[in-house]
């Protein structure tokens, strides 16, 4: 797993907690809505575990939020720590925000789909070159 990829699991852990203490929600009431273990969210909120896209938007639903909370700040804090390797421009760009907001509101099946196509693209991208 690289860098990027656990910063962005530590980021969507740190929002998690956040809208769960303002709610007021324990771990447990909170994995009892979403159908769970608690010790689950607990991972889920020190990064140690990804959420899948499914389990986000039923975390945001327990949660009375969109998708898009748990990466509000989430550009600021990658151009932070990457502090002009390139990858926080990525993320800055409107076109990679819309491409993600885009890929969540697909059900889990076609977000699979769409990701095993960029995938094989990707490759083909490397072979050509």
């Amino acid at each position: 797993m690289g860098a990027m990829a656990t910063d962005i699991d530590l980021h969507l852990g740190r929002r998690l907690r956040r809208r769960r203490r303002l709610l007021g929600l324990t771990q447990q009431q909170l994995a009892m809505q979403v159908g769970i273990r608690f010790q689950q969210i607990q991972k889920y909120e020190c990064g140690a575990n990804r959420i899948s896209a499914a389990r986000l938007w039923q975390l945001a639903e327990a949660l009375e939020s969109p998708v898009s909370y748990f990466y509000d700040g989430l550009t600021e804090s990658m151009e932070r720590r990457e502090a002009g390797s390139g990858a926080g421009e990525m993320f800055s760009r409107k076109e990679t925000m819309d491409l993600i907001q885009a890929y969540y509101q697909l059900g889990e099946r076609p977000r699979r789909r769409l990701l095993d196509l960029a995938k094989s693209l990707h490759g083909d991208a490397e072979v050509m070159a």
